[in-house]
């Protein structure tokens, strides 16, 4: 950017692709390292700016270090928390922290983006994904209570029923697409809790994780989630209800497995 032009250069090219109907830009190898591409990310935004369309600004690959939050949700709506992210445990398990460190970061038209959901058949078509069943819900119900972006990373044209069906439970997409005061609850080592307001403003979301390597009980106290009394729960991935709770709420998850209700 230190270049005679360089804005002009930006400015031109963003025109070009306002004049295409352009709507999603993801510009890759911008977030690493941060501080070197700091001034062509703002670069870009005022060239977005100066077109009067408005356009995604998707920043690629992570990790952006999270102590650039205030700048990066300035310039930017997405912006890649991570590496490319796979079809790996170890790497799910990870972005756990990832998500939680980025939570303050998050608002409204900026969104920390842990990357493709690496679901169906991948690699070109050579091979279906390696997350097991339970991984696969796990994968789906953190991204959604973090309200981070979806986008699928398989090929569609080989889309099985199952993917399908994970891909399009209308009341886990409304997690991701409508709820508010997302946060973390830090109650018990092995686990990991998410909870958030739904769009009505009634009750809570709850996203309850086993990350162990066996089966065990995940729960948590009504009263980390501001509930008194019994509360009527609706399982949102089997979308029934599941009865009342009353004091705590808790279920039995297999290894690597998660759950995710409406509490209230």
């Amino acid at each position: 950017m230190r270049k005679p032009g360089a804005q002009a250069y930006y400015d031109s090219v963003f025109a070009l692709y306002a004049s295409w109907g352009v709507d999603f830009i993801k510009m890759d190898d911008m977030s690493r390292p941060y501080d070197a591409h700091a001034s062509e990310i703002e670069a870009v935004h005022r060239a977005i700016v100066r077109t009067k369309r408005p356009m995604v600004l998707s920043l690629s690959p992570g990790e952006t270090p999270v102590i650039r939050g205030e700048h990066v949700r300035q310039y930017a709506q997405m912006w890649r928390i991570s590496d490319d992210f796979w079809d790996d445990w170890k790497m799910l398990e990870a972005q756990f922290t990832r998500l939680e460190n980025w939570n303050p970061w998050r608002r409204p038209g900026a969104w920390p983006d842990p990357d493709m959901l690496p679901l169906g058949r991948l690699a070109l078509g050579e091979r279906d994904t390696k997350f097991t069943a339970d991984e696969q819900r796990t994968l789906m119900t953190l991204w959604a209570i973090t309200r981070s972006p979806l986008i699928m990373g398989g090929d569609l044209r080989h889309l099985d029923e199952a993917t399908l069906q994970l891909l399009t439970n209308p009341e886990v997409l409304a997690v991701d697409q409508a709820s508010s005061d997302n946060r973390p609850h830090f109650v018990e080592d092995g686990v990991r809790i998410w909870s958030a307001r739904p769009a009505d403003g009634k009750g809570r979301y709850l996203a309850l994780f086993n990350p162990g390597d066996k089966a065990r009980e995940v729960g948590i106290a009504l009263r980390e989630l501001a509930l008194e009394g019994a509360q009527p729960v609706r399982d949102l991935w089997a979308r029934r209800p599941l009865g009342e709770a009353s004091g705590r709420f808790a279920q039995t998850l297999p290894a690597h497995g998660a759950g995710l209700y409406r509490i209230g």
